[in-house]
């Protein structure tokens, strides 16, 4: 069997070296020792001023909007994770959303400020696949009209754009160390910000709004994370660098080796040190789409259609005109990626598209 990705797990015995150490020491949660270096080895590896370790991706951004204190509209993108769309919507948002562009899979730039309204508080776009956004136009627009903006960076650990960490962009940008993600710390989650005063204010909420044993700063929820998966975070790190390198190896095999494949691939940023974190193709139609993974799939294969449905379809939000993100979610495809995939599986990928294509 060949799923669309497996968690990259460190050797047991060096994960088991840090679960010792936490049993001796019987300190658990609540900021822990691991916790802190974890939070400080990261920022070093990112390059990143500030960022704290949060329990998982989806209570990134709530904080983050609960942060900012957002209200009324946020424009965003119909093409990302449902994390995105209900994370807005739990902190009684609105999300407006503005269609993709066909080839970045992104939010449209050019098509934000057309949806600006005095009632809009912030952008909340997402690097779609670690593909970064129009930055720089998302910035213009969000000085021009006085808005707050939060990047679901989810996807994007160790990309780069323009030189510096992704996630010194926005207001607040937001990470996810989920197990499915390159680099992962089993559940978890990061907020990153350039604002020391933000840091802070998301430092209280993140544990119940605490200011010492007796006093609370604020209203707080418990997004702390755990000894355990900073463990896995400090074990993990150490490997960073190899499977960057080889989810490259193998991105550029697929480009390469695919071809002949009747298909559309993403088109990445310039600029950009990326990731390679998945590797997106766009089928021709639906019904293809359709006939290739069923296909696929009886031969033991699992990409997965990823992101499906386009969110502005949902039962729940308000409904808005967004064809490029309809079509594009219909026909995307994630082929399999992982640290441990080998080239062999990878050619019997390849051959099992080909066939399927001809079928």
């Amino acid at each position: 069997m060949i799923p669309v990705t497996k968690p990259f797990l460190p050797p047991v015995e060096e994960y088991e070296s840090y679960v010792r150490d936490i049993w001796q020491r019987q300190w658990l949660t609540n900021n822990g020792p691991l916790v802190n270096e974890f939070e400080l080895k990261l920022k070093v590896y990112l390059d990143v001023p500030h960022l704290l370790f949060v329990s998982n991706g989806t209570i990134a951004l709530q904080l983050a909007i609960r942060a900012l204190e957002l209200k009324g509209e946020v424009i965003t993108t119909p093409f990302s994770f449902i994390a995105t769309t209900s994370s807005a919507m739990w902190e009684n948002c609105k999300p407006v959303f503005v269609d993709i562009d066909p080839g970045t899979l992104n939010i449209d730039a050019t098509k934000i400020e057309e949806a600006v309204t005095p009632k809009t508080s912030a952008i909340l776009a997402t690097h779609v696949f670690g593909n970064p956004c129009d930055i720089l136009a998302i910035d213009a627009i969000a000085k021009k009209h006085n808005l707050r903006v939060i990047y679901d960076a989810a996807h994007c650990f160790g990309t780069k754009f323009m030189g510096k960490s992704i996630f010194e962009y926005g207001d607040i940008s937001t990470a996810s160390f989920h197990a499915t993600k390159l680099f992962h710390t089993i559940e978890g989650g990061a907020v990153f910000t350039q604002d020391p005063e933000l840091l802070k204010k998301m430092a209280y909420m993140r544990n119940f709004g605490f200011d010492g044993p007796e006093n609370f700063a604020c209203v707080g929820i418990n997004a702390k994370n755990s000894e355990f998966h900073a463990a896995m975070g400090l074990a993990n790190l150490k490997y960073a660098d190899e499977i960057l390198a080889r989810r490259k190896e193998l991105y550029l095999y697929y480009v390469e080796h695919l071809e002949r494949l009747d298909k559309q691939l993403q088109v990445l940023h310039k600029n950009t040190v990326h990731n390679y974190a998945y590797f997106p193709i766009l089928l021709p139609s639906d019904e293809q789409i359709k006939k290739i993974e069923l296909y696929l799939n009886a031969n033991l294969i699992y990409p997965r259609r990823y992101f499906f449905p386009s969110l502005h379809t949902l039962n729940f939000v308000d409904k808005y005109d967004c064809p490029v993100s309809l079509c594009v979610s219909k026909r995307v495809m994630c082929l399999p990626m992982h640290h441990k995939l080998t080239t062999e599986e990878v050619n019997f990928v390849i051959r099992i598209l080909y066939r399927a294509q001809n079928y």
